[in-house]
């Protein structure tokens, strides 16, 4: 079976890439086709055979290639796939868009349908700080994005959602069942520390971006006098600072080692974001560190009430105040909440995947026979 790789763009570091790089090693002989590819900033595939489209030429494409969606479109429809028996994509924007031949299959493992072209497109302009012109073109470029997006999607075979979430999404906007396999996550590398070596502060890690609501946890934190400690760097870092408090500690970016300990010596995560799949609060459960979490999105698949965190309803903080009063008078099982975060392992990712793929190419593959 001849199959290849297709990812977005390879420009940033974050799940979906953790994703293809499992990919990779379940089928290490497999080509990645992806739109652009900055390789100082992923040396782990340096030895893998990477194509990339004609906007790798493009300059200044690779920083800024959110000001690129046309063009994206392009270069994901100029790929010749047509060579290999299976192709996998990995998406949330454009690489389940590809087109195939009838004798290939195309299954998708969907992170989520293209957020800023359904339901954020407001955000989207507002977050990476577009100058104005461009921000009154955005919304009538996204309508024509919708629909070829829409359509490209019936190129898909089969999709697979990253999370139950996901999956409603995917059968909102596509109008397609999908099946659920989580993404992997590297939960046998963090540990649980004794109860009597716990520091006293909360935490929150991930991308500096205003959809992500640090804001809203450094304004609590600094009303409360909460210690907290901020691991992430990204654009709105500048903004945050200028915000925070005496008891508001930024870490930047720090090592893995280092992370794992922050985890676990943490009384709280804090998760006050709505997300498609939260790979930094399973990180947090697989320290055994409770999650003080907004009720929303993939979040709620994964903690349960009162026993691995606490929910708040809304992104205000008075509702965010509420749910640390609950957390302060809550025990927690470190062990239990641990246990819980098992499941979302790489070995486990692994067998689900490959497994899912392989059938949906036997099935593939008897009714091209038969045809």
């Amino acid at each position: 079976m001849k199959i290849a790789l297709v990812h977005d763009y390879l420009v940033q570091n974050g799940g979906a890439e953790r994703v293809l790089q499992c990919l990779t090693e379940i089928w290490p002989d497999a080509p990645i086709y992806t739109i652009l590819y900055n390789d100082q900033k992923f040396p782990r595939f340096k030895n893998k055979n990477v194509r990339t489209s004609f906007l790798q030429k493009v300059p200044f494409a690779k920083k800024y290639h959110r000001l690129f969606p046309p063009l994206m479109m392009n270069a994901i429809e100029e790929f010749n796939l047509d060579y290999y028996d299976l192709v996998l994509s990995d998406s949330s924007s454009f690489a389940k868009n590809i087109i195939t031949s009838p004798k290939t299959l195309h299954i998708c493992y969907c992170h989520t349908p293209m957020r800023y072209a359904w339901d954020d497109c407001q955000h989207y302009t507002q977050e990476f700080g577009f100058p104005n012109w461009l921000k009154k073109i955005v919304p009538f470029l996204m309508n024509y994005i919708r629909v070829w997006d829409y359509f490209s999607s019936n190129g898909v075979d089969y999709f697979i959602a990253n999370s139950k979430f996901v999956q409603g999404r995917i059968k909102k906007y596509y109008q397609r069942k999908s099946i659920v396999i989580n993404p992997p996550v590297k939960v046998d590398k963090f540990y649980i520390t004794p109860k009597k070596e716990l520091g006293n502060y909360f935490l929150v890690t991930g991308r500096m971006m205003k959809y992500k609501k640090t804001d809203l946890v450094i304004k609590v934190c600094n009303d409360l006098k909460l210690p907290l400690k901020i691991i992430g760097r990204g654009i709105e870092l500048k903004n945050l600072k200028k915000i925070a408090g005496p008891t508001i500690e930024f870490l930047g970016r720090v090592s893995e080692k280092k992370l794992r300990e922050v985890y676990s010596k943490a009384q709280a995560f804090i998760f006050p974001q709505e997300e498609d799949f939260g790979i930094v609060a399973i990180e947090a459960l697989a320290s055994g560190r409770p999650i003080v979490a907004f009720r929303a999105g993939d979040i709620v698949e994964h903690v349960e009430d009162g026993k691995t965190g606490i929910f708040f309803e809304n992104q205000t903080e008075n509702s965010l105040k509420e749910a640390l009063k609950k957390f302060k008078k809550t025990n927690f099982d470190s062990k239990y909440i641990r246990k819980t975060a098992m499941g979302f392992s790489e070995k486990i990712f692994k067998v689900k995947i490959k497994e899912e793929v392989e059938n949906k190419y036997k099935i593939f593959l008897k009714k091209y026979e038969n045809n």
